[in-house]
């Protein structure tokens, strides 16, 4: 298996979806020019996608202890596990991840990620919005109104709305490290691009979203009426916020009202629909229940899912591995991640949407190759592994390397820009197209270059 572009792609995918691909892209949306544009970028270019499920992993995985394993360095980097083969020949992985083992012939692993940022607050809005902070590594603490928005916000301003549909839904929590974690807002793109945002756990055997209930006296033509009033009150408020200066203070409630419509959105989150089985497989835990709703979101229509991994309250709650990083992994951190993980793939492949659903997932950086002296890995950004399956990805791939140490990139380096060029990419969106702030500086949709040696045939 060579290290890279990899050559490892299943036959079986590439010729399904060859099959799909003729009748996929009215489906997804494509019109001409974006078409257009596609081909002329690269011969071997694939339909756009129709979602993408992104999966943050708080606190930062050891990526030598999952996804880069290196079992040939002193023992200090090696760590205690031991690399287990996968159902791709030369490709290997964590042995707490068996479930992730036999899906990575649907999977690109790249292994040569980085940014500098090295504490959770920069690097979180470093991988969530493919850019570096306007503050400094150790200066950013919350977000400012005027900061660039994160992925799932430009997705929500840059393509067509669904009617009664979220472009972009955020769950199980909101992440919090003293503050609001940065990157999880729209940013300069006001309140109509922020998330629609699950705040309870899918795994609770009462999960529901009350925002989404009508009280038992309130029918839908009774909820019209009450909206044409409520309306007007916002038209009146509107332009008292324009006045001074001031943009949608409160888009929850105008979205939790349209949804309220929507039987789809009402539908994908009623998990008590599923198969008990199919639950099962996912896991009956927070992450496990959060990624399959994830899946039951993205069949609905909705364009963006991020799922957040973890509480943030305490290093315990999460990634952040300081201590005791083996034992965390093994019985906390790696069942339910591994699990949910495999089901999702194994999930979307079965119903047909892994090709047009592109699966991201990542923290926001890795570990230091140097076991420390109270048996954890402090942070470490400059080298790490996200891993990349469906929307035309090209399965069995590993794409770039680390060194012997795992602590930089060795082959094809990947930053945070260049996933997020990726992803706008791969939604048929020009990553040059510029958005502006409050003040009229220009961003780009991603500063970086979309990794097209993942994708195609």
């Amino acid at each position: 298996m060579r290290q890279g572009l990899g050559l490892s792609v299943p036959g079986s995918a590439l010729s399904r979806r060859c099959l799909l691909r003729a009748g996929s892209l009215g489906a997804f949306g494509l019109n001409l020019a974006q078409l257009l544009r596609g081909e002329a970028v690269s011969a071997s270019a694939v339909p756009a996608v129709r979602s993408c499920i992104l999966i943050f992993y708080y606190g930062g995985p050891s990526h030598h202890d999952t996804w880069d394993m290196k079992p040939n360095a002193p023992r200090e980097v090696r760590g205690e596990f031991r690399a287990i083969a996968t159902n791709v020949p030369g490709i290997h992985v964590s042995e707490h991840m068996p479930h992730c083992a036999r899906v990575v012939d649907r999977l690109a692993i790249v292994r040569g990620l980085h940014h500098p940022m090295t504490n959770h607050n920069a690097a979180a809005f470093a991988t969530l919005s493919g850019r570096p902070p306007l503050k400094g590594d150790l200066e950013l603490l919350g977000n400012d109104r005027n900061d660039p928005p994160c992925l799932g916000s430009m997705l929500s301003q840059q393509l067509p709305p669904r009617q009664d549909l979220p472009t972009f839904v955020a769950l199980p929590h909101v992440m919090h490290n003293v503050v609001k974690l940065p990157g999880q807002v729209a940013g300069f793109l006001g309140s109509m691009h922020e998330p629609f945002q699950v705040l309870r756990d899918p795994n609770a055997p009462d999960f529901r979203l009350d925002e989404l209930e009508l009280p038992g006296d309130v029918s839908l033509d009774r909820l019209e009426h009450r909206e044409s009033l409520l309306r007007f009150m916002d038209d009146q408020r509107y332009a008292a916020e324009q006045a001074a200066g001031l943009r949608g203070l409160d888009p929850y409630r105008a979205q939790a009202s349209r949804f309220l419509r929507s039987e789809a959105v009402r539908r994908a989150l009623r998990l008590d629909l599923e198969d008990p089985r199919l639950r099962d497989r996912y896991g009956r835990t927070k992450h496990g229940q959060s990624v399959l709703l994830a899946r039951r979101l993205v069949e609905a229509g909705v364009r963006f899912v991020t799922v957040y991994d973890h509480e943030t309250n305490g290093q315990l709650a999460n990634w952040d591995a300081h201590q005791d990083v083996f034992p965390r992994l093994k019985n906390d951190l790696l069942p339910p991640v591994d699990r949910a993980y495999a089901a999702l793939i194994d999930d979307l492949d079965g119903s047909g949407l892994l090709d047009s659903t592109l699966v991201i997932a990542l923290g926001e950086f890795g570990r230091t190759p140097k076991i420390n002296a109270n048996g954890g890995r402090d942070h470490w950004p400059f080298c790490f592994s996200a891993i990349l399956a469906g929307g035309g990805v090209r399965g069995g791939v590993v794409h770039g390397a680390s060194d012997k140490l795992g602590a930089y990139p060795e082959l094809d380096a990947v930053t945070p820009a260049d996933l997020a060029a990726t992803l706008f990419d791969r939604f048929g969106l020009d990553p040059t197209t510029e958005l502006r702030d409050l003040t009229g500086r220009p961003y780009r949709l991603a500063e970086g270059q979309p990794i097209r040696a993942l994708f195609g045939s």
